[in-house]
């Protein structure tokens, strides 16, 4: 006479290696069978039934026994295949919002290198004297004192340079469309 699921089901929960052997042996298709057809994908399927059977141990020891074997076995599998879609879906949010986050960083970056090469194209076009007070005080972050110093030249020299650079500029990009 064959023993039952039910007193191998309690026998695995007490630690019998042999009887949750044959529990598999017995069960390993009907679980990947409805994992398959809960999940529609074999690699899912296949990698869902392993890990059904590696938390199987654990979860029998809650097994109470109140139902039929088989019946407890299949509300296991529909819960585990739930879980996974659930985590499949959260990833698939994440790679999502990440994937958006990436495409947002790289156009800011492309705009910040378009910006430097308009910058640089423009400061060509400046001449020596305010192209240098230009790259000490903005490119070396000199105070105008200190760029004064080393251009040899009043602060308030910088000063009006400064100024001189900036509505430059200002009508070099208004005049190119440089927002």
């Amino acid at each position: 006479m064959e023993t039952s699921d039910e007193d191998l089901a309690l026998a695995a929960a007490g630690g019998d290696r042999a009887a949750f052997a044959l529990l598999l042996d017995r069960h390993y298709d009907r679980i990947f069978a409805l994992a398959f057809r809960l999940f529609g994908r074999r690699a899912d399927a296949e990698d869902l039934t392993q890990d059904i059977c590696a938390a199987l141990p654990a979860k029998l020891a809650g097994w109470r026994g109140d139902a039929r074997f088989t019946t407890w076995l299949y509300r296991v599998v529909v819960n585990a295949c739930h879980d996974a879609r659930r985590r499949l879906a959260t990833r698939a949010k994440a790679a999502n919002g990440w994937g958006d986050w990436e495409k947002s960083r790289r156009a800011e970056a492309r705009e910040a290198a378009e910006a430097q090469d308009w910058l640089q194209t423009a400061m060509a076009r400046l001449g020596d004297d305010l192209r240098d007070t230009l790259a000490l005080t903005l490119g070396e972050e000199l105070t105008q004192a200190e760029a004064a110093e080393v251009l040899g030249v009043s602060e308030g020299t910088i000063a009006w340079r400064m100024s001189e650079v900036k509505r430059k500029l200002r009508a070099m990009a208004a005049e190119e469309g440089v927002a």
